[in-house]
């Protein structure tokens, strides 16, 4: 009975101090786009000399959509606790659903996501048009 008790309580604290190590290294966290300098923070982390002009920030900061002034468009998403972007080069992968605009890069290790873009949705699902057709296969 006494073994059982101490095995019990040696996994309760194994357990407990997997969970403060977790605590402390950030995993299982909620991570989200706080603010546009924020977003145009991650943009310039994530591409060298990327500069943003125009953006729309999903409304529950899991991602955003950022234009910079050579009119590249870059799509930024939650990805696990970090972010991932991509310039995208095709508006064939985006569909527009009222205040929700659905992006795909054409990669399907990167997936689709979609934004909340409230009243920026329908500007910006119309000025991705300009990327041209599918240049994917």
């Amino acid at each position: 009975m006494l073994e059982q008790l101490l095995q019990l309580g040696g996994s309760a604290v194994a357990v407990l101090l997997l969970a403060w190590i977790c605590a402390k290294l950030g995993l299982g966290a909620d991570v989200r786009i706080g603010s546009e300098d924020e977003a145009k923070r991650l943009a310039a982390e994530a591409l060298c000399g990327f500069e943003a002009t125009e953006l729309a920030l999903d409304r529950a900061g899991i991602g955003a959509l950022l234009r910079d002034k050579e009119g590249r468009v870059m799509l930024l998403r939650r990805h696990g606790a970090m972010f991932a972007s991509r310039l995208l080069d095709s508006h064939a992968f985006a569909r527009l659903d009222r205040n929700f605009l659905t992006i795909g890069t054409g990669e399907e290790t990167f997936g689709k996501v979609t934004l909340d873009l409230g009243d920026k949705a329908q500007v910006w699902a119309s000025s991705l048009r300009h990327l041209g057709g599918a240049t994917h296969a």
